[in-house]
C-alpha cells in the first residue's frame, strides 16, 4: 500500500470536518458548499484544458471533490460516514 494513501484519507476526512464546522457555525451553508465543488469538479473534468491529460488523471483528481460532496451531502442528513464508505459511494456513481 502506498503510505501516502493514509494520508489523503485523513486530509480529505479533516477538509470534511472544517466544512462541517464551518455549516455548524452557520458561516456557510449545505448549499454554498455544494455550489463551490460543483464548480471545481465541473473545471475538473472540463474538455478545453490548454494541456491534453488523461481521462483517468482527470477521475483521480475529482475524487477527492466528489468525496467532499458526499461528505456534505452525508452531514446535511445527519448521517455518519466513514473514508471507506464514501469512496464505495463514488465508484458506484461513476
Amino acid at each position: 500500500m502506498n503510505t501516502a494513501n493514509p494520508q489523503l484519507e485523513g486530509l480529505y476526512l479533516a477538509l470534511a470536518a472544517i466544512n462541517r464546522l464551518l455549516v455548524d457555525k452557520g458561516l456557510v451553508s449545505h448549499v454554498e458548499i455544494q455550489d463551490v465543488l460543483q464548480t471545481t469538479e465541473r473545471a475538473v473534468l472540463a474538455d478545453d484544458k490548454p494541456l491534453s491529460i488523461s481521462s483517468s488523471h482527470q477521475k483521480a483528481v475529482a475524487f477527492p471533490i466528489r468525496l467532499l460532496l458526499l461528505a456534505n451531502e452525508a452531514h446535511e442528513q445527519g448521517t455518519t460516514f466513514c473514508f471507506d464508505d464514501l469512496a464505495r459511494e463514488i465508484g458506484r456513481r461513476t
